[in-house]
């Protein structure tokens, strides 16, 4: 993706307040993103919570009803099948602001959530976000896609799109293709990570020590993953630029067909996206 589709206005943040009802892996990473507001954190596990939030230096609210009282905008980062409870537990004090003309901006990541399911949940005219990040988002090299409801006003998908832009890149599309968007970029990185780890297997077998073969894979998957994106080649013709005629490349190339890679991989994609519809 190219980076000038993801620049966007910087607006200052210093007056807003921000919550993470949550703070597992994603919330915490969303959370590091957030620069010069107030920040906030809540999660069942208060011992974790703690140790979030001395690194965050966030300030740590009791309960999730007390973030639906006082914060602008709200990361929902929990678990698709406990979202239910946490929308409960905040929808009276989210309808109090609805009348206060003060409604906050909530973000969910919950796979399967639509923005409609939400939002009759909670009250239909409050701001809903729906985003679905992945883990790389830690080190700032995520990608997050999102969809946001009409009653998010222009300022705030600008504040919120800069705060996910330091997770690294972000993108916005029609909501009718975020379970796909769970499904390829959402769970991606599992996949990913399963074939580095095939590679330095294989590496290991072919006579290599653990730790370089490990090294090799993930630097040859990191350069692969960055020459389609500065290219703009179609990984086929990158891949054809490897493979000479009788060489080793494309016997490698033969044992994974007779694999059934690539069909392999579309079928994983595939039941990741079924079952984030199913999770809805």
């Amino acid at each position: 993706m190219k980076d000038e589709k993801l620049s966007i206005e910087k607006l200052s943040i210093e007056k807003l307040s921000i919550a993470s009802i949550g703070c597992g892996n994603m919330g915490y990473a969303l959370m590091s993103a957030v620069k010069d507001a107030d920040l906030f954190i809540t999660d069942a596990d208060m011992e974790k919570v703690q140790i979030a939030a001395d690194s965050l230096k966030a300030k740590v609210l009791t309960s999730n009803i007390e973030a639906a009282r006082k914060c602008d905008i709200i990361f929902l980062a929990v678990k698709p099948q406990i979202l239910s409870i946490v929308l409960a537990e905040i929808t009276p004090e989210i309808k109090k602001r609805h009348n206060e003309a003060k409604s906050p901006v909530l973000i969910s990541m919950a796979a399967g959530w639509s923005i409609e399911k939400i939002q009759s949940s909670i009250g239909e005219k409050t701001p809903v976000i729906r985003i679905m990040p992945n883990t790389p988002a830690l080190i700032g090299k995520g990608m997050t896609v999102m969809s946001c409801s009409k009653e998010v006003t222009e300022e705030k998908i600008k504040v919120i799109t800069n705060i996910l832009c330091n997770t690294g890149a972000v993108d916005c599309i029609d909501e009718r293709c975020m379970d796909a968007v769970t499904g390829l970029s959402g769970s991606g990185p599992a996949f990913v990570y399963l074939f580095i780890e095939a590679l330095a297997d294989g590496g290991v077998r072919a006579g290599l020590p653990r730790d370089k073969a490990l090294m090799y894979a993930a630097q040859t998957v990191f350069g692969s993953a960055m020459m389609v994106l500065q290219t703009n080649k179609h990984p086929g013709e990158l891949k054809d630029m490897v493979t000479s005629p009788g060489g080793t490349t494309i016997a490698g190339i033969a044992a994974l067909e007779d694999g059934a890679f690539r069909g392999t991989v579309i079928k994983a994609v595939e039941a990741a996206w079924k079952r984030s519809i199913e999770l809805g």
